[in-house]
């Protein structure tokens, strides 16, 4: 039976909670019909900033606003996280959630099309949650 390092624990550790998170993310933005959600998996890339984009958009600044806000609550109930980091709730046109290994981009349409994170991140890998 081979024995399993400290280290190999610790990363099988991390990637389960990811995934757990990226399913709690998925699921709350479907919940607030949230449009084309995609994740970006930037674990291979040199100059990610994370492991994974989560981005979808809304038809209003109050359904972007309700998405963020229902990720925040869902992942504090079930997971006990908070973001890091938010940016944008000010003017919900893109809201930010930043949980360390997982961003969150919640766009209306119309900033989506216009900032095109999937073709600025083109080098990250297209996931099914």
């Amino acid at each position: 039976m081979a024995k399993t390092s400290v280290a190999q624990t610790t990363f099988d550790k991390i990637k389960t909670d990811n995934a757990k998170l990226l399913h709690i993310i998925s699921n709350s933005i479907e919940e607030k019909n949230g449009h084309d959600i995609i994740c970006l998996n930037l674990t291979n890339v040199e100059s990610a900033i994370s492991d994974y984009f989560i981005i979808c958009h809304g038809n209003s600044t109050t359904q972007v606003n309700a998405i963020a806000s229902h990720i925040e609550k869902e992942v504090k109930e079930k997971k006990e996280e908070s973001p890091f980091h938010t940016e944008g709730k000010e003017n919900e046109e893109w809201i930010l959630l930043d949980y360390f290994d997982i961003v969150v981009h919640i766009f209306l349409d119309d900033k989506r099309t216009f900032y095109q994170l999937e073709e600025l991140w083109a080098d990250a890998i297209p996931m099914k949650l």
